[in-house]
């Protein structure tokens, strides 16, 4: 449904969730997908050039422009602009940005007037931008403009049952890739790693993958096999809860939990959310559910 339409779209999750991955499926996806794509990495792009880098320049606007050059929004033009990491946006250029936004006008520095660019944005950022916003480092009006649509993606230690089946993914395409004998895992082995945090998420996950089915093709995978950092981290599963003889009353301990979470961070239900163990999506669902908005 949003790859179909032109929206713009914000994508939030932790690094190595697979943001880039799914902005790649919304073009593909979308009406735009035999247009320009442009990817940008505002944490990488220079202070002093950023500007320029995407809006363009003119000949002589400032030292060093010997020539003219199209920005990097202009050269998406018909297509899609990916701005990854857009919490690292100077401030200076969030409002050009929001009036692009808004107006698809694109004012190159040194052009006394701006052109038109018909380019889809989807945005990403691993934090969280109401956070941002509240320190006076984002703006709420481009906030507002971005999330349209906001997606986002789960860290993978919400995904335990998503985990073998990754596994046995990433194996496999290792093996095809290198021309290797595929190694397999114990019962052991994949609970070992249904159990681990994984920090790094999906990214840290694909280099085990390729790590052990380089190192050990062909071979059973235990236990033992695995890193020290999977092997000697406690299970994110907490078995110390033992349910009462009386049992307990489900709902009401949900909703207590809900209030603790909310009052522990002053309300901030992304904060919340991941005090939970749930996505922020899960979290409003469930204070919805109980009237606790």
């Amino acid at each position: 449904m949003v790859a179909s339409t032109d929206v713009t779209v914000l994508i939030q999750g932790e690094t190595g969730t697979g943001k880039e991955l799914l902005t790649d499926a919304i073009q593909q996806s979308s009406p735009r997908a035999k247009q320009a794509f442009v990817k940008i990495n505002c944490a990488a792009l220079p202070d002093s050039l950023a500007e320029s880098e995407l809006f363009g320049h003119v000949k002589g606007a400032f030292t060093g422009a010997h020539a003219d050059s199209t920005g990097k929004l202009a050269t998406a033009d018909g297509g899609t602009v990916f701005l990854d990491e857009i919490d690292s946006l100077e401030i200076s250029l969030q409002g050009k940005l929001l009036r692009f936004l808004e107006s698809g006008e694109c004012q190159a520095v040194g052009k006394p007037f701006p052109e038109t660019v018909d380019a889809r944005i989807i945005a990403a950022t691993n934090c969280d931008l109401t956070e941002k916003v509240s320190e006076g480092v984002f703006r709420k009006d481009l906030y507002y403009r971005l999330n349209v649509v906001p997606l986002e993606l789960p860290p993978l230690r919400q995904r335990g049952s998503d985990i073998v089946a990754l596994v046995n993914h990433f194996i496999e395409l290792t093996a095809n890739q290198h021309h290797l004998v595929k190694p397999t895992l114990t019962k052991a082995a994949r609970n070992k790693l249904k159990s681990y945090s994984w920090p790094g998420n999906i990214r840290e996950l694909k280099n085990l993958c390729e790590r052990l089915c380089i190192l050990l093709q062909g071979q059973t995978i235990d236990v033992g096999n695995l890193p020290t950092e999977i092997t000697s981290m406690t299970s994110t599963i907490n078995r110390d809860y033992a349910l009462p003889e009386s049992g307990i009353d489900l709902e009401a301990l949900e909703i207590d939990l809900i209030r603790q979470a909310l009052n522990r961070t002053n309300g901030n239900r992304s904060k919340s959310a991941r005090l939970l163990g749930i996505s922020r999506d899960t979290m409003l669902y469930r204070m919805n559910k109980y009237n606790l908005a």
